[in-house]
């Protein structure tokens, strides 16, 4: 399977380190199977923090990581369970989030939902509220790798 990263440089080899922490699954590695989505995402960054847009594509063995019972977790939609987890991984705290998956599939919580998430937060809205709000959102997906292990089902094309 080939998926894709979008960056404001190439990306040679993956880092974990660099992940930022707060994001949808955690600090990690993220690519979409969707090239349209990593190229939107890579003219982001530059235009935030410059460099020239770039997507880098990777190949990907799915079957192999499931094989060697990698520890996978896949939210074929956004559900409740979806938005939790999300907004557990989403929250600024001193402590970081830290779940037992090397690789995480699912929808990407876009910064138009950080709205809901924040309702929610102040106990505005429920999560039933919350989940019919991603109804009508258009949703992108993502491919989250966590560990160390997980990267060595991923290399670049």
């Amino acid at each position: 399977m080939i998926l894709y990263h979008g960056s404001n440089q190439p990306i040679c080899t993956i880092d974990l380190s660099k992940g930022k922490k707060n994001k949808d699954f955690g600090r990690g590695f993220y690519t979409t199977h969707l090239r349209e989505q990593a190229e939107f995402w890579s003219q982001r960054i530059a235009d935030r923090f410059g460099g020239t847009p770039t997507v880098t594509e990777f190949e990907f063995d799915m079957d192999a990581a499931v094989k060697d019972g990698l520890n996978i977790k896949i939210f074929e939609k956004p559900d409740k369970e979806w938005a939790l987890f999300v907004m557990a991984n989403r929250r600024e705290s001193e402590e970081e989030v830290r779940h037992d998956y090397d690789i995480v599939i699912g929808p990407v919580a876009d910064d138009r939902m950080a709205r809901l998430f924040g309702l929610y937060d102040m106990e505005i809205i429920d999560l039933d509220a919350v989940v019919a709000g991603l109804i009508y959102k258009d949703l992108n997906s993502q491919y989250f790798f966590a560990t160390e292990r997980s990267l060595s089902y991923i290399w670049k094309r």
